[in-house]
């Protein structure tokens, strides 16, 4: 009876983390779906400097403290954030040969409606420009180019990417926080759901940026969601081995967000040097930066 009461109690345990674990990750994909996936198209540029400020939030004022308070040695960490950079923009720059195969390629490259790959989503290159097709005028091919822009889905990967690995380890906390008592699980896991909500919003806006569709952001934000999963399930069963690695996982992390941040969104807003542009820009970087700080300071 006693060794049946002990599984009983370890299984209660375990289903409490799954299940945690599932329903946190799809509550905060779905809330910040129901934000993002609202805004229209022609919002989303603008709407991506909203994400910057999220994601260097969640850098520079959660991610980071976090590791730095957990870690053994600081200088291994922040050397595992310098190793990301450099490791994500490696995957940048292989994404970037895989879509070119060539040293010419126009990353950005301006294109008209018929030719983008938004529309004609089964090739992953431009057509060739015929000399026979109609020009168009700068200002169209301006236009244009503004509209469809985007980077064949290399910031969205990165995000993806960086994104599992902070969810992994939100996984190793909420199982972490269940081992001790359930109630401070169920704590845990509420102010992890309402933590990750504006982190996501800006997910899904960089993914739309990067010419996924709503439903293909939706269902990595979703897929993402499940390293929860994974990293509460590992917790448990070898939960002492797992806090090592957690300070190595945040770095990464942080890299990966900061990466994309900084090398591809901040750069695009460049391209819009009018005063307006450049007041709604910083505005909306601070309150992607305002958003992470007052989640963080009512569920401290």
């Amino acid at each position: 009876m006693l060794n049946f009461a002990i599984t009983s109690s370890q299984f209660s345990t375990l289903t409490w983390i799954i299940l945690s674990s599932f329903i946190g990750g799809a509550l905060s994909v779905t809330g910040a779906g129901l934000v993002a996936l609202r805004a229209r198209s022609a919002a989303v540029p603008m709407l991506i400097s909203y994400a910057i400020g999220a994601m260097l939030g969640a850098v520079f004022l959660e991610i980071l403290p976090e590791a730095i308070k957990v870690a053994t040695d600081v200088h291994a960490m922040t050397a595992t954030v310098l190793f990301g950079i450099l490791l994500f923009f490696t995957l940048e720059k292989l994404v970037i040969w895989r879509h070119c195969h060539g040293d010419h390629c126009e990353v950005h490259a301006i294109h008209t409606e018929e030719e983008c790959p938004e529309t004609h989503p089964h090739t992953n290159k431009y057509k060739p420009v015929s000399d026979k097709q109609p020009s168009m005028s700068l200002h169209a091919m301006g236009h244009h180019a503004h509209s469809h822009e985007h980077d064949h889905g290399r910031s969205g990967m990165m995000v993806m990417i960086g994104d599992a690995f902070h969810n992994f380890v939100d996984g190793i906390l909420i199982a972490s926080a269940f081992m001790v008592d359930v109630k401070v699980g169920i704590v845990t896991a509420i102010a992890i759901i309402a933590h990750e909500i504006p982190q996501e919003v800006g997910d899904f806006l960089i993914l739309l940026h990067s010419g996924y569709s709503k439903k293909q952001a939706f269902a990595f934000n979703l897929v993402s969601s499940f390293a929860t999963v994974v990293g509460g399930t590992i917790a448990y069963f070898a939960l002492q081995h797992v806090q090592g690695w957690v300070p190595t996982i945040l770095g990464l992390a942080a890299s990966s967000m900061l990466y994309v941040a900084v090398a591809d969104l901040i750069p695009n807003l460049h391209k819009r040097t009018e005063l307006r542009a450049t007041i709604s820009q910083l505005v909306l970087i601070v309150c992607g930066v305002g958003s992470i700080w007052l989640t963080g300071y009512f569920l401290e």
